[in-house]
């Protein structure tokens, strides 16, 4: 990990950062699920009576445990979603805020952080990793880790192509042993993004964190309700992310302590 000196100020206002972007990432997973857009309505409104959402009702985290996770006029539950995106959103803002500093490599990550935060709760509700997020993401991605990372061009191709090109091939594979679809595009998508942001050298790690994990959430929930086969039915895309987030955090520590 890099040796940084970091302040309080910088970890406050990261937080923050985080929590009004979280919002705004809730904003975009909700909307999207129920076919609005970002500008219609131009108000957040409660889904079961249309109540529009107050600004001090919209205030990230808090509000939402300040309301009792209710609506203040219906009092019907509103999901416990939108604390969990922003949660993970303030989340991500502090640990990047530790790892790389007030850089542009905060930024960077921030961003696609952003894109994979949106993408995952979007894939946990509709089993669809969105083309509008993956496909810009992956064309941002290589430019991006080239010049601001010191993968530069070659590992950010590198890493891209390898990464998308497995999923491919993982892909048709599947298809052509079980006749049906295993993995999705958005996957292969997103695998492209992930590999050049990672790079080369990293996706062994992204895969193997993903793949446990999604491992765990599957027996975790067959366990719950054994009447029905969830481990088949979890989307594999939010793991994915999961996997690709904690390398870029802690990748290099990981190495360090591995090769020692």
């Amino acid at each position: 990990m890099h040796l940084i000196s970091i302040n309080i100020f910088q970890l406050v206002a990261a937080g923050l950062f985080g929590a009004v972007l979280g919002s705004f990432y809730g904003c975009c997973v909700f909307r999207y699920i129920n076919g609005q857009t970002l500008t219609n309505p131009r108000r957040s409104t409660c889904p079961d009576c249309g109540h529009t959402i107050r600004w001090y009702e919209n205030i990230p985290l808090l509000s939402y445990f300040m309301l009792g996770g209710k609506c203040s006029d219906c009092k019907q539950k509103i999901s416990p979603m939108y604390a969990v995106i922003e949660s993970v959103s303030v989340a991500w803002a502090v640990l990047l805020m530790l790892t790389f500093g007030p850089t542009i490599q905060w930024l960077m990550y921030m961003f696609f952080g952003g894109l994979m935060i949106v993408a995952s709760f979007i894939d946990l509700q509709t089993f669809i990793l969105p083309d509008i997020i993956t496909v810009p993401g992956s064309i941002a991605a290589v430019p991006c880790a080239a010049l601001l990372t010191p993968l530069g061009w070659e590992g950010a191709l590198l890493g891209a192509g390898i990464g998308g090109g497995l999923f491919w091939s993982l892909r048709l594979l599947y298809r052509g042993l079980k006749g049906v679809e295993g993995l999705g595009l958005g996957d292969v998508k997103i695998m492209f993004m992930i590999g050049a942001l990672a790079g080369p050298q990293n996706l062994p790690l992204v895969i193997t964190v993903s793949a446990f994990t999604g491992l765990v959430a599957g027996l975790i929930m067959m366990a719950v309700d054994k009447d029905q086969e969830y481990g088949s039915m979890i989307p594999f895309g939010p793991f994915l992310a999961l996997g690709s987030m904690l390398t870029i955090l802690y990748a290099e520590p990981f190495w360090n302590w591995y090769l020692i």
